[in-house]
């Protein structure tokens, strides 16, 4: 029984029924380290977004704790989307990546459609579905991976050997940066595009191939600021926020406030002022300056040390998927272990203003469904990456030890073999 399991058999009225059900589940197979980085980070957002949304979610609906609920209801609805991917065979994902990569179009085709997709803020990336609103770019952007993975696989040498293979995935994955950025939505271009990228490279690209296509990327990156007033005004912000501290800058300087107040060991859980209508999307994508501001420095680094611990984790599971052979699993991790660590280090950058603001919420904490559930997703799948390889590895190691054991039977047989015919020639002679 791993660890995983042990801790629930510890718990109070544990039978062994409940334990058939943790079996039954594969609770008893997932990755101790990787499950607990997992909750915490979790928990650490549901306090986070309760704390910092309080005083808006009090003055917008009369309820101290809508957002905290929403939240709670997010993360069930995750939690459980996570167990069911957990449950599905990865080779059906396999064959699934054309479909959702078609699907993933659709969606960001879907949403530019004038009275289809939601606008806030001048930005059109929401899909309405009543009780919540769909951003199409969180699923986009699992979409991608799985199908980047797929197409690795199928095509592995192709990328390694040829420019014309390289570029195949890169036109499928720029078609949807397009649309994207119709919407416009730069900061999830950023992440697909260097994620997608990352996974390449990881799968053996040429090194030149990486670098032309790097610097191609950020090239149209630049054009993209310099061709487009509202993204250099957050660029000329970004460089210097406190030029005009009480507009353009207005909420980088309020981050870097909450982030200085807090000091080694904070304000206090509940004791940030910036979030008392100061901090603009304080519960969103600024959650990490509240959290800067109430729990200090130390608790930031509990934060980072976890983001850190789910990225390693990605890539050793990665890695051993490599290692017995499941390629497929190995570059899907691999994705969204970079995925999900670019977009928390943007989201940190953005916070303490060494990057200018792409509107990125912080992976599994910040508020918000879309995001929260697509990131619960991922986490069950690198929880069924890892399951499946360990069966792997674990069906190899019983083969061989099958394959042992049937030698020494052999060699057994041998040597007793080889006594009865002495022992016969010894009678003889007598």
């Amino acid at each position: 029984m791993s660890i995983a399991a042990d801790m629930f058999a510890r718990l109070p009225g544990f039978n062994a029924k409940r334990s058939q059900s943790i079996h039954w589940f594969g609770l008893d197979d997932l990755d101790p380290v990787l499950t607990i980085a997992f909750i915490s980070l979790l928990t650490i957002g549901i306090i986070m977004v309760a704390s910092s949304s309080i005083s808006v979610a009090d003055r917008n609906f009369s309820n101290p704790f809508y957002y905290l609920q929403r939240q709670l209801v997010f993360v069930a609805i995750g939690l459980f989307a996570a167990l069911v991917v957990f449950k599905v065979r990865l080779v059906q994902w396999e064959k699934s990546g054309m479909a959702l990569l078609v699907f993933a179009l659709f969606l960001l085709v879907l949403v530019l459609v004038p009275g289809v997709g939601k606008t806030v803020n001048g930005s059109t990336r929401w899909l309405p579905l009543g009780v919540f609103n769909l951003q199409v770019s969180e699923l986009v952007k699992l979409f991608l991976v799985i199908y980047v993975a797929g197409y690795l696989v199928r095509h592995g040498d192709a990328v390694r050997r040829s420019l014309w293979g390289f570029l195949k995935p890169m036109l499928m994955v720029g078609l949807a940066g397009l649309l994207l950025l119709l919407e416009p939505d730069f900061g999830a271009t950023v992440v697909i595009m260097g994620t997608v990228l990352g996974m390449t490279f990881l799968a053996g690209a040429r090194f030149v191939q990486f670098i032309s296509f790097v610097a191609l990327f950020a090239g149209a990156a630049m054009m993209l600021v310099v061709t487009s007033p509202y993204r250099m005004q957050r660029l000329t912000s970004f460089a210097n926020p406190w030029a005009d501290p009480f507009d353009s800058g207005f909420q980088l300087t309020q981050s870097l406030i909450a982030i200085g107040t807090g000091g080694w060991f904070g304000t206090g859980l509940g004791g940030s002022v910036q979030k008392l209508f100061y901090l603009p999307e304080s519960h969103t994508d600024f959650l990490f300056a509240v959290l800067s501001e109430e729990l200090g420095f130390v608790g930031v680094s509990v934060v980072v040390i976890l983001y850190a611990i789910l990225f390693f984790r990605a890539f050793k599971i990665a890695s051993q998927a490599e290692a017995v052979g499941n390629y497929f699993a190995a570059y899907m991790a691999y994705g969204i272990g970079i995925w999900l660590s670019m977009q928390a280090v943007i989201n940190m950058g953005v916070n303490v203003g060494l990057l200018p603001t792409k509107g990125l919420t912080l992976p599994l904490m910040s508020y918000g469904g879309s995001s929260l559930v697509v990131c619960c997703i991922a986490i069950g799948l690198l929880m069924r990456i890892h399951y499946e390889t360990t069966g792997i590895a674990k069906q190899a190691s019983k083969k061989k030890s099958r394959k042992q054991s049937a030698r020494v039977r052999k060699q057994q047989s041998a040597r007793n073999a080889a006594a009865r015919t002495s022992r016969y020639r010894q009678g003889a002679l007598l």
